[in-house]
This record gives structure tokens, C-alpha cells and sequence, in this order.
């Protein structure tokens, strides 16, 4: 179904995407730095915040969607599945960094994507209190924010030895994933933390070479995959297959430096 869609099909998810972003900026704009900002705590084994903002932000769109889309169905981090009988499912992680948010870094950014079960077709990056956000869909891969209107394109083939490599969490998952990762991160030229989503913004704007993650949802990659895949990027799993679903995740600016950094992954795989 992913090469099925026709364009004014095509068209309209992207134009409902783009409402889904304007809904939740001023959403998670309400919330963020404001003062007495409190998070509710999803895991109680570790910590895994979620405010006010997330949930106001995941409402005002599922909003858009009963008026604009009403027969798609939404999967969202907050509020869960909402059944369609269109083919098409809307992603939504309407705060992916909410660590971020809460402690006032501007890292944080709203997930949007849709598509059919196979994967998305059209996928938003919006960082709200920059105003940048990230487009891609069937021939469009762009960026909109202080400096314009930008065109996004991934970073030339480069060696894993030349390449800037980002994740979230210094210890990735568990220890064979922190293995599989420290494998990459030792053979890469620079390696940054903590930029959640915005990581993969900046991948598929040619800034960086490699994301690589793990223990990720649907709602965590589907936005970014979109993105990445229509700027010339490459997002698979640790085993080099689709990962609409999530789980462990390679992001990558160009075939090259994937098939490098993968190789090392499997190397450490058990």
C-alpha cells in the first residue's frame, strides 16, 4: 500500500499533518517553562515523566483528526489506540523528550506520523519553541523555521572514522545493547547525548551521520523514519530490517556509514 497512494491522497495527509503540528504548539507552549511545572511518573521503576503538556498537546490533535480524518485510526503515547476504517493509522507522540521539557531544554519536539500497517507515509519533526519543523513525505523533504524554508538532504558517504553519532541515553538499553553501541561509538569521530527526537531532525538535515538507539516505540520512530527516508537517509533495525514498530533502531545519513556501523552492531549481537 506504501506505493499506492495517490497523490491527492498524499496531499491531504500532509496537510492534516501540518494542522496536527499548529494544534500542538501552542499546547506544549502553555506548559513549557512555565513555572510549577510537575510531572506524573509512568514508571515507577525508573522515571518516566509525562505532563500536562503531553496530554494537552496528544488532545488538541486527536481534535483535528475527529473533524478533518474522522474514519483513520490514532495511535498515541498518551491516550492509546483509537480504532479506523481507512488503512491509515495517525502515530502521535505529542512530546517525545519529555525529560527534556520538564528540565527546560528546547530538545523535546511533537511526533507526527501516518501510513498504512507496513509503515508511514508522511512524518513531522516540530520543535515548537524554536519554530523548526521537519517534512517528509512523497516528494517533499523539508525544513521550515528561523532561517526559512530549507530543503533537507542527509550528509555525503563518509567513514564511520569521520562520523558524528548521537543517542538519547549513555547506556542505550541493556548491557549487550550498551555493548553494541560503546562498538560504534569507539570507531565514530564524535558522539553527543541527550537530544531525543531532535537528534534525527538533525540527521535529516546533514548536520549528523548516525543515530542509534534502543528499547523505542512506534510513536518514538515513525515521525523521524519519514523524515530521514525522504531527506536520503536510512532507518532499519540492528538486524538491517524495516522498524516501523520500533525497537532497536540505526538511523543513518547514507548507505555507507550504515552498513559500517551495522556490521559492528552485529559483531557484539549474541
Amino acid at each position: 500500500m506504501l506505493n499506492e497512494i495517490d497523490q491527492e491522497t498524499a496531499g491531504d495527509l500532509v496537510r492534516v499533518a501540518h494542522l496536527l503540528a499548529d494544534a500542538a504548539r501552542p499546547a506544549t507552549l502553555e506548559h513549557f517553562r512555565s513555572a510549577g511545572l510537575t510531572a506524573d511518573n509512568k514508571r515507577p521503576a525508573d522515571f518516566d515523566p509525562v505532563t500536562e503538556g503531553d496530554r494537552a498537546a496528544e488532545r488538541a490533535m486527536r481534535d483535528v483528526l475527529a473533524a478533518e480524518r474522522p474514519d483513520d485510526a490514532i495511535f498515541g503515547e498518551e491516550y492509546g489506540a483509537s480504532e479506523g476504517t481507512s488503512g491509515f493509522t495517525w502515530v502521535l507522540d505529542p512530546i517525545d523528550g519529555t525529560r527534556g521539557f520538564l528540565s527546560g531544554t528546547p530538545t523535546w519536539g511533537v511526533l507526527i506520523a501516518v501510513g498504512p500497517a507496513e509503515g508511514p507515509i508522511v512524518g513531522i519533526i516540530d520543535q515548537p519553541y524554536i519554530g523548526e519543523r521537519f517534512v517528509g513525505a512523497p516528494g517533499i523533504a523539508e525544513t521550515t523555521g528561523p532561517l526559512g524554508t530549507r530543503p533537507l538532504v542527509t550528509r555525503a558517504a563518509r567513514p564511520l572514522s569521520e562520523a558524528i553519532l548521537f543517542t538519547t541515553f549513555p547506556e542505550v538499553g541493556t548491557e549487550e545493547e550498551r555493548h553494541c553501541f560503546e562498538a560504534v561509538r569507539d570507531a565514530a569521530r564524535l558522539v553527543r547525548y541527550g537530544t531525543d527526537c531532535y537528534a534525527y531532525a538533525l540527521l535529516a538535515a546533514g548536520q549528523i551521520d548516525l543515530v542509534v538507539e534502543a528499547g523505542l516505540q512506534s510513536y518514538d520512530i515513525q515521525g523521524p523514519l519519514a523524515v530521514i527516508q525522504a531527506a536520503g537517509g536510512i532507518v532499519t533495525d540492528w538486524d538491517g530490517n524495516p522498524c516501523p514498530n520500533g525497537g532497536r533502531v540505526i538511523a543513518a545519513a547514507s548507505k555507507e556509514v550504515h552498513t559500517e556501523a551495522l556490521a559492528l552492531i552485529q559483531s557484539r549481537l549474541k
